[in-house]
């Protein structure tokens, strides 16, 4: 039976893109690069592994202290690029034997992801290599349309339905994580992931670049969810500048975000990626923009929230 008690809770926990910028000019929104994390029952569901894991995972290690329980964490990678990844050697509970870790991701080039984030823990460039982190660890890649079934009661997966088993039947109280491949990212794209559980839905989507009259496959994969979590690094001026212009960086704008908040009928929208120049006041002069757009909009904060 589903345990009433449960709650679906989603925490910004860094998102900043790029690289971190901590200093006086980002303390309000925070400098801690791409990392959310989502808890549902005794499940922990993290997407990237950017600075802002790190202290997720200091606190996860408090709590082991007080009640000596196991920590179970499932952690999904939009893909590989530094800010998503850099604050996965410094995540503390991997380095205890009773930690099960699984990672789930994306392959790159056809690399396995296991050996894409061994290397980047390699001597010279790391002293523990990922093998070395004592923590119980399974690596699994997937696929556009697969989808990862958890357990909020014990906070592990039960089962991965690939993209061509979606007749499979799901638990009415089972958590699904499914995954998206999103095209408009060098180099080889990003995964958008959506959460659903007891009928409320949240959508990740960072590190994705709009398109003339919306990304179709987006607006139709966030169909009335509850929170949508976007990609708006640049301003419209910054996208289209002349001397410097991004577009094809793989990044949004507050216009794009927006539109696939329209078109797709989410209850709210949280801008993220913030851009690592952009200060606190820029950042609150792009959510005063986005307002005027879309009612139920803001930029996201680190530690922030939210409950589904």
């Amino acid at each position: 039976m589903p345990n009433s008690d449960f709650k679906f809770e989603v925490i910004i926990r860094g998102c900043r893109g790029s690289y971190p910028k901590p200093g006086k000019d980002t303390i309000i929104y925070g400098g801690n690069t791409t990392c959310t994390e989502v808890k549902i029952g005794n499940c922990l569901i993290i997407f990237d592994a950017g600075t802002g894991i790190i202290t997720l995972g200091q606190e996860l290690c408090r709590k082991k202290k007080k009640n000596n329980q196991p920590i179970y964490v499932n952690i999904f990678f939009t893909h590989i690029h530094h800010d998503h990844t850099e604050g996965l050697p410094f995540f503390e509970p991997a380095y205890f034997s009773s930690t099960s870790l699984n990672i789930f991701g994306p392959s790159v080039f056809q690399d396995p992801l296991v050996d894409v984030l061994s290397q980047a823990m390699l001597p010279p460039f790391f002293p523990v290599e990922f093998s070395e982190m004592k923590s119980r660890k399974l690596v699994q890649e997937l696929s556009d349309g697969d989808t990862v079934v958890c357990s909020p009661e014990t906070g592990m997966p039960k089962n991965i339905i690939f993209s061509k088993e979606q007749t499979k039947k799901i638990s009415g109280n089972d958590i699904q994580i499914r995954c998206l491949k999103g095209y408009a990212h060098p180099k080889v794209g990003i995964y958008i992931y959506s959460v659903l559980w007891q009928g409320k839905k949240l959508i990740f989507a960072t590190d994705t670049e709009g398109y003339a009259g919306g990304d179709q496959r987006l607006i139709k994969f966030a169909e009335h969810a509850d929170l949508l979590i976007h990609d708006a690094q640049f301003t419209s001026e910054l996208y289209t500048d002349i001397r410097s212009p991004k577009q094809g960086w793989g990044h949004s704008t507050v216009e794009m975000a927006v539109e696939v908040a329209e078109k797709s009928g989410v209850e709210k929208l949280v801008l993220t990626h913030h851009d690592p120049n952009d200060t606190d006041e820029q950042v609150l002069a792009k959510e005063k923009y986005a307002k005027t757009l879309f009612n139920n909009v803001e930029c996201a904060v680190e530690d922030k929230k939210y409950s589904l």
